[in-house]
C-alpha cells in the first residue's frame, strides 16, 4: 500500500475507485466500501481519509481515537487498497463547497468510481449528501455506489458504538463489530524490570495520548512482533501495587520469552478482559495473581 500525505502530491494519472471518511476503526461497515473498490477492474483502489478526525477538529477536541495512523495503516495493509490519501484538514479543505470537494478527486486523482455509506456528508458544513452525489456522478461523469449501514443485531455498526464497548472492556464485542480485534502499537521501551525479578518478564508501550485505552485490567492478548505473533497477558493501567506515581503503559507478559525486544515495534492485539486492576497488597500477592491470568490465559489459547 502507498501512503501519499497531502493531495497535491498525488502524481498518479490511472483512473481509481475510491471512497472517503475518517475511518475511526476500521468497522465492518468500512470494510463493505473497501471490497467494493478493491474490486472494480481496471482501477487503482484509494481510499482518501483525513490528518485529523473532522469531529475532533471541529466539535470534540478531547476525542481519543480507536485506532491511530500507525495502527490504521497497519490494519490497511492487510486489506488490499492500492493507496492511501490523507488530506490535511485544514481551513481551505473545511471551505471547500460539496460540488468543490468531490471536482477535486474527479480531476486530482482521476476518481471513476466512488462508493460511500448511506449517511455520508460532504463540503462545507456537511451540506453535500448521497441526493447531491446522484446529481454530481452524472455531471462529472463517475460510477456512484451508496451502500447502506451495516447492522448488527438490528443496530448499526457505528464508530460511537465501538467505543462505547471499548470504554466498557468489552474488547472481545468490539472486535467482532469491527472485523478484527482491537489493538495497541507502539515501540517497547525500558520499564523498571520489576515483572524480571519477579520472575515475570514483560515488555512495555507508553500508549499515545490521542489514543482510546480500555478501563485498566489485565487481558488476553497476542503480540505482533517482526511479523510473528506471541501469545500474552496484558496489563493497561499504571501498577497501583509497585507505585503511586506510575504512568499509564500497556504491559504485556508473553508467555513464551523470545528475549531483547527493547525499541522493536510491537501491536498487542486483545481478546478478552480478565480482570480489573487493583492494588494488592503485597509482591507476593500481585506474583501469585499474575500466575493465575497466565493460565487461564493459557487455557485460552489452547482451546483455540
Amino acid at each position: 500500500m502507498e501512503i501519499i500525505k497531502g493531495i497535491d502530491n498525488y502524481l498518479h494519472k490511472f483512473p481509481t475507485a475510491v471512497t472517503v471518511g475518517k475511518f475511526d476503526g476500521i468497522h465492518l461497515g468500512h470494510e463493505a466500501l473497501v471490497s467494493l473498490i478493491t474490486t472494480r477492474p481496471g482501477m487503482k483502489s484509494v481510499m482518501v481519509t483525513f490528518s485529523a478526525s473532522p469531529r475532533k477538529v471541529l466539535f470534540d477536541h478531547d476525542l481519543k481515537n480507536i485506532i491511530t495512523e500507525e495502527e490504521r495503516n497497519f490494519i490497511l495493509e492487510k486489506k488490499g487498497i492500492d493507496i492511501l490519501l490523507v488530506l490535511t484538514f485544514d481551513k481551505t479543505l473545511i471551505k471547500l463547497s460539496p460540488e468543490d470537494f468531490i471536482g477535486l478527486l474527479v480531476n486530482r486523482i482521476n476518481m471513476r468510481y466512488l462508493a460511500v455509506g448511506s449517511d455520508f456528508t460532504f463540503g462545507y458544513q456537511g451540506k453535500g449528501n448521497t441526493d447531491l452525489l446522484l446529481q454530481l456522478s452524472g455531471r462529472m461523469d463517475f460510477d456512484l455506489k451508496v451502500i447502506e449501514k451495516i447492522k448488527d443485531e438490528g443496530r448499526d455498526i457505528s464508530s460511537s458504538r465501538i467505543r462505547d464497548l471499548i470504554k466498557k472492556g468489552d474488547v472481545a464485542q468490539a472486535g467482532r463489530l469491527l472485523g478484527h480485534p482491537f489493538l495497541i502499537a507502539g515501540s517497547v521501551v525500558h520499564g523498571r524490570h520489576l515483572g524480571t525479578g519477579m520472575g515475570i518478564p514483560t515488555i512495555n508501550i507508553i500508549p499515545p495520548e490521542n489514543k482510546l485505552l480500555p478501563p485498566f485490567g489485565v487481558y488476553i492478548t497476542t503480540v505482533e512482533i517482526r511479523g510473528r505473533i506471541y501469545h500474552g497477558i496484558t496489563n493497561v493501567g499504571n501498577n497501583p501495587t509497585i507505585s503511586d506515581d506510575n504512568p499509564v503503559t500497556v504491559e504485556t507478559n508473553i508467555l513464551d520469552p523470545i528475549g531483547d525486544l527493547y525499541e522493536e515495534r510491537a501491536t498487542v492485539i486483545f481478546h478478552r478482559f480478565i480482570r480489573p486492576e487493583k492494588k494488592f497488597a503485597s509482591i507476593e500477592e500481585l506474583t501469585e495473581e499474575i500466575k493465575r491470568n497466565i493460565r487461564e490465559a493459557r487455557e485460552f489459547f489452547n482451546r483455540g
